[in-house]
């Protein structure tokens, strides 16, 4: 009998519950991106520290001054509290990167024209002197426009604020007229949304803003969601306000200016994504700064043949206080991180409350004061006589 030949063997894939005893490493780069140096990665060390400090401050909540903080703000220990406070300013600590660089560069320009004076690096002062005004005049313009833009957003916010606030005033019924159950549950609800609306534009406008946890007390649950499924959450509780207006039973010129008032919120929307989108012309920012680098760049140069080694301290000196100035008024270029917006949310939340309680108060003392009295004005006698029965 012949001999059948061998069958070949076939190999079972079986798939596995349990990982692999001994799995293949992970790929350090799966980006396939090569990491830089290790001396790049050292020299950028202290500048990404420098920026995480930065952004970190930018995230605080800033408060509203009261009195107590204008006292400290205008206090004759403030030069030395702020001097002593110099090592945590997000300002200075930002500006370590480039003014340590330019300390070292101006030590090494000084120890090499110590140690080869026949080839000393020097030169005239005199351009110094002729473009000195050009940079200050930069530097002005720069602060300036920077803080025209806070104060245009400053003030954007106040016409928001305001304009809520007139409008909660406008939505509660006159105190003697109490609305009815549905109407007042709906009076209820537009406040609530009138409320929301300055947060929904902070979080708007603020970076890595918690949207959800700053409503969560103001809106329904599945109002809320609506809003946060919604791409321009602003416009979507707008329309909120807009629709339980056109619910409300009220008198016609009354919902027409009501609805007017809405468009202090779209203007403040367009405001505000203005100053984000659109910041100062960048030709300006990057002149400033282009102009700052070679100016500390060719000092320790300019002011060897004066100075000697004094020129290490006068370019810190120097950096320290130019990019300072520079430094601020790119901070406040974007001006909604530098401005109290949840101290101001807070407040006009406390204050359409504490009206809500004085209209009520003020409304159950009056009805209480001029109650079986008839004949009398605001709770007064009308007559001598009646002032003597009451004597």
């Amino acid at each position: 009998m012949a001999a059948h030949p061998p069958t070949p063997r076939r190999h079972l894939h079986v798939a596995r519950c349990s990982p692999d005893p001994s799995p293949p490493p992970p790929p350090s780069n799966p980006n396939n991106k090569r990491e830089p140096p290790l001396l790049v990665s050292l020299l950028s060390a202290v500048p990404d520290w420098a920026d995480a400090v930065q952004e970190r401050r930018i995230r605080d909540r800033r408060p509203l001054y009261d009195h107590a903080s204008w006292r400290a703000h205008r206090s004759s220990r403030r030069h030395l509290r702020h001097f002593l406070s110099s090592f945590s300013s997000r300002v200075i600590l930002s500006l370590a990167p480039p003014v340590s660089a330019f300390t070292a560069f101006a030590a090494a320009i000084a120890t090499y024209n110590t140690l080869l004076p026949a080839y000393a690096l020097t030169a005239s002062s005199l351009p110094y002197q002729l473009t000195a005004p050009a940079l200050a005049l930069l530097l002005v313009f720069r602060t300036e426009a920077s803080y025209a833009r806070f104060d245009e957003g400053r003030k954007a916010w106040m016409r928001v604020l305001a304009a809520a606030a007139d409008l909660a005033g406008m939505v509660r019924p006159p105190a003697p007229e109490p609305a009815p159950a549905d109407d007042d549950h709906l009076r209820r609800a537009l406040i609530n949304y009138i409320l929301a609306f300055p947060v929904a534009l902070k979080c708007h406008i603020i970076c890595d803003s918690d949207v959800r946890g700053d409503l969560q007390g103001l809106l329904a649950e599945d109002d809320l969601n609506v809003v946060l499924a919604s791409k321009h959450r602003p416009r979507c509780i707008i329309e909120f306000i807009s629709q339980t207006l056109h619910m409300l039973d009220l008198d016609e010129q009354k919902r027409t200016i009501m609805v007017s008032k809405l468009s202090c919120f779209l203007e403040g929307i367009g405001v505000c994504e203005q100053l984000i989108g659109i910041p100062i012309p960048l030709s300006y920012t990057r002149l400033t700064s282009r102009f700052l680098v070679l100016w500390h760049l060719t000092l320790p140069v300019i002011l060897w043949n004066e100075c000697k080694w004094i020129v290490v301290p006068a370019t810190f000196i120097s950096a320290a206080s130019l990019f300072c100035i520079e430094e601020v008024g790119v901070l406040i270029e974007e001006p909604f991180p530098m401005l109290a917006l949840d101290a101001l949310c807070k407040q006009l939340h406390d204050g359409i409350k504490d009206v809500n309680e004085v209209q009520n108060s003020v409304h159950t003392r009056l009805v209480a004061k001029t109650k079986g009295r008839k004949g009398t004005d605001n709770g007064w006698p009308s007559s001598k006589r009646e002032a003597a029965k009451i004597d």
